[in-house]
């Protein structure tokens, strides 16, 4: 009884932190809803955007006299505002935002104006949304089964290190499984297919994702490693299921890939310059 017990103390733990790490990320939805020019408009602002497809915005609003301007950039460039008028559809006002390479992030917001005043959406920033490429459904599914799997297991060795006589070895053998399998292994292949490289963390990058993984993983190795090795190998059980709920609370895709648009123009730059050095040496 008391095991079953602490497998739903887990499981509500787990579900917990997992909707606090959705919540808190930076691929979480903006929306709200502002009053203007005596009527009630509703956003939803996307931060993420999969496949080849345009990224349609809409905002939700009955009155017909607003007109909506789209305002959007790539993200930490030196580029102008681009503008784009906002079309009706239904009781909606639409525009797109035009694809970008995997990894890509545009800056944007939309102004609501009816002749005298207008208004920011979002009121006091802008929304940055990544793009990504598309992610086989099956191959998404696996990775966040065991991922969810192992972070489970995790908060149960946890829980299991305070019994009066826990059995540790079982448990954390398979957190151990189920986090190599989900973000070693599953993991490395969604990032492949998102962002185009297997493995953006240490030593070839700073992805946090990555880097998250990583350390938890090393973590876990140790306790498994001290299980035999120490003489007190609940204290390292224990560590390592405090270290990976502390890791698994930064949000998830923070720091993640992104292009550097102003690297990018300055290599384009440069190579149309070689380009058209290369074309007045063959004409002479």
């Amino acid at each position: 009884m008391k095991s079953f017990f602490f497998w739903i103390l887990a499981l509500f733990i787990t579900l917990s932190s997992a909707i606090y790490q959705r919540m808190t990320g930076p691929t979480h939805p903006t929306s709200g809803t502002v009053e203007f020019n005596n009527s009630d408009v509703d956003y939803y602002f996307y931060r993420t955007q999969g496949g080849t497809v345009d990224h349609l915005v809409s905002i939700h609003d009955k009155d017909t006299t607003i007109s909506a301007t789209l305002f959007w950039k790539r993200y930490k460039s030196d580029d102008a505002w681009t503008t784009v008028e906002m079309q009706s559809r239904n009781d909606s006002l639409i525009a797109f935002l035009p694809n970008q390479p995997p990894a890509g992030k545009l800056e944007y917001y939309i102004k609501l104006s009816n002749g005298m005043d207008e208004i920011n959406l979002p009121k006091d920033n802008t929304v940055v949304i990544r793009y990504k490429g598309s992610v086989p459904d099956t191959i998404l599914i696996i990775h966040v089964i065991f991922m969810f799997s192992a972070m489970l297991l995790s908060v149960r060795t946890g829980i299991e290190a305070f019994r009066k006589e826990p059995k540790l070895f079982t448990l954390t053998y398979w957190t151990l499984i189920t986090l190599f399998i989900g973000g070693l292994i599953f993991g490395p292949i969604v990032q492949q297919y998102a962002f185009g490289a297997l493995w953006t963390g240490f030593p070839f990058g700073h992805d946090l994702t990555d880097n998250k993984t990583l350390i938890i993983f090393i973590g876990w190795i140790v306790a498994l490693f001290m299980y035999k090795k120490s003489a007190h190998p609940v204290r390292w059980a224990i560590a390592a299921s405090i270290l990976m709920m502390a890791i698994y609370l930064i949000p998830h895709s923070t720091l993640g890939s992104e292009i550097d648009y102003k690297k990018l123009d300055k290599e384009k730059a440069q190579q149309e310059l070689l380009d058209s050095t290369n074309k007045e040496l063959k004409d002479i």
